[in-house]
C-alpha cells in the first residue's frame, strides 16, 4: 500500500490541475520520481499523504526561515486571521512590517508591500522605466524575476512584449558593459539577483555586483536587486548587506511573509514617490498588505532579529556542503558545491558553476539519483538540480544539520550509479 495516497491524489488532480500540480517543479519530472504531497509539516520535518516524515531542506522555497508551524508565527496568524482576514484598507500591521524592512536595509526608504516576487519584480521594473523614462531593462540568463512576460521570454510572450529586454551573463562585467555602451541612452534599469538561486547557488565573484553598481550609475540606469531568495537568508540585511553595494530598488518575497504569500518592493524615495497616489506610476491590490500575512511576516522578522542565527547557519550550511563534497570525492562523482550563507547547491559536474552556462552542463540523471537516495534516506532535497537546498534556523535545533550532512553523504555511498 506503500504510495498509495499519494498516487491517487495526483491521479485526481491530473483530470483536474494541468499536469497535476499549481507549479511545473512540483511534479518531480527533473528527478525521474513520483510527486509527494505534503499534508503536514513541524519544524524542520515534512509528512507526506502516505504518513512518511522527511527532513525538510526545500522549505517552501526558502520561505519557512524558521522551521513549519513555527509557535510564534502560527500564534500570530490565529490572532490576526481572528480580527479579520482582509479589509481593503490600510491596517497597523502593514506599517510596522514596512518599518522593519526599512530598518534592516536602509536602501529602501520607501516600500510597498504586494503579494508575490513575481508582482514586486514587474512593479519595480516599470517603476524604473517610469522614473528614467526609458525603455530597456538588461537582466541575466538564469535569473529568475517571476513569470511577467517582459521579463520571462517563451511560449505564449509576444516578442514584442519582450522586445525590450536585453541579456547578458551572469558574473561577467564585460557582456553588461558591452550593453550598457549598445543602450546607454535607453537602459532603463539593470535587475539581478545579487546571489542566483534559480539556476542554482551561483556567488557573485569579487567585484561583480560593484561592477554592476558603477556601471548603472555611469549609465543613469536603475540597479534593482532581486532579493526574494536572499533577502533576510544570507544576513539580516540581505545579500546587499554581505557584499556592501547598494541598490537603487530592491525586491523581496519569501521570508518576510512568515510562509504566507507575500511580495514587497522598495528603495529610493524619489524613485518610489512616482507611485499612486501621489505619482503617475498606477499599482493596487486588494490582498496588498493584508493583515494576516504582514502579521505572520512581523513574528518572523522579529524571532529572526532577537536569534540573529546568521553565523550559526553559515557554519551548519558549510559542514553539510563539505559533507556531501567529501562524499562525492570519495565515491569517485564529480560534484562543486557552491554555497551563501544557508543556501547552497550541488552540481553534479567536474567544472566550477559561475554562470549559467555552466549550470546547464550538470550531469541531471546523477542529480536525479542521488535525489532519489535522499529522499529514500528520508531527506527531502529540491526536485531539480538547478534550484538552491536551504539551511534554516529550525535546522540548527538538535544540530540537525548534521544529520542531513551524514544521510546526504550515505546518499552517495548507497547508490549503484556512484560505485
Amino acid at each position: 500500500m506503500a504510495e498509495r495516497l499519494n498516487n491517487e491524489l495526483f491521479a485526481r488532480a491530473r483530470g483536474i490541475i494541468p499536469g497535476g500540480v499549481n507549479s511545473p517543479v512540483r511534479a518531480f519530472r527533473a528527478v525521474h520520481a513520483e510527486p509527494i504531497a505534503a499534508v503536514r509539516g513541524e519544524g524542520p520535518w515534512l509528512y507526506d499523504a502516505d504518513g512518511r516524515r522527511y527532513l525538510d531542506h526545500v522549505m517552501g522555497w526558502g520561505a519557512v526561515m524558521l522551521g513549519h508551524a513555527h509557535p510564534a508565527v502560527t500564534h500570530a496568524v490565529a490572532t490576526a486571521a481572528a480580527r479579520g482576514a482582509v479589509f481593503g484598507l490600510s491596517t497597523p500591521d502593514e506599517v510596522d512590517l514596512a518599518d522593519i524592512i526599512r530598518t534592516a536595509m536602509p536602501s529602501v526608504e520607501r516600500l510597498r508591500l504586494v503579494n508575490s516576487g513575481t508582482e514586486a519584480a514587474m512593479t519595480a521594473v516599470r517603476l524604473a522605466r517610469a522614473f528614467t523614462g526609458r525603455r530597456k531593462v538588461l537582466r541575466f540568463d538564469g535569473c529568475y524575476h517571476g513569470h511577467a512576460d517582459t521579463l520571462l521570454a517563451g511560449a505564449g510572450v509576444p516578442p514584442v512584449l519582450a522586445g525590450d529586454t536585453l541579456t547578458a551573463c551572469y558574473n561577467d562585467l564585460p557582456s553588461v558593459t558591452s550593453q550598457c555602451e549598445l543602450w546607454a541612452s535607453d537602459l532603463a534599469c539593470v535587475i539581478v539577483e545579487p546571489v542566483a538561486g534559480n539556476m542554482g547557488v551561483v556567488p557573485p565573484v569579487e567585484g561583480f555586483l560593484a561592477g554592476l553598481r558603477s556601471l548603472c550609475t555611469r549609465a543613469g540606469a536603475l540597479l534593482i536587486f532581486d532579493e526574494v531568495i536572499t533577502g533576510f537568508r544570507v544576513a539580516w540585511g540581505g545579500a546587499q548587506a554581505l557584499y556592501g553595494v547598494r541598490p537603487d530598488l530592491t525586491v523581496l518575497g519569501k521570508i518576510i511573509g512568515g510562509g504566507l504569500p507575500v511580495g514587497a518592493f522598495g528603495g529610493r524615495a524619489d524613485v518610489m514617490a512616482l507611485l499612486a497616489p501621489g505619482g503617475p506610476v498606477y499599482q493596487a491590490g486588494t490582498f496588498a498588505g493584508n493583515p494576516v500575512v504582514a502579521a505572520a511576516g512581523i513574528a518572523t522578522l522579529h524571532t529572526l532579529r532577537a536569534a540573529n542565527p546568521y553565523a550559526a547557519l553559515d557554519r551548519a550550511a558549510a559542514h553539510v556542503a563539505r559533507s556531501i563534497a567529501g562524499a562525492a570525492r570519495d565515491a569517485g562523482v564529480p560534484v562543486q558545491v557552491n554555497r551563501v550563507g544557508g543556501m547552497l547547491t550541488p552540481f553534479f559536474t567536474s567544472s566550477p558553476v559561475r554562470d549559467m552556462a555552466g549550470a546547464r552542463d550538470v550531469d541531471a540523471t546523477a542529480y536525479a539519483a542521488f535525489f532519489r537516495a535522499a529522499l529514500d534516506l528520508g531527506v527531502l532535497l529540491p526536485p531539480s538540480p538547478l534550484e538552491a537546498t536551504f539551511v534554516s534556523a529550525c535546522h540548527l535545533e538538535d544540530a540537525l544539520w548534521r544529520k542531513s550532512a551524514a544521510l546526504l553523504s550515505e546518499g552517495f555511498t548507497g547508490v549503484p550509479y556512484c560505485v
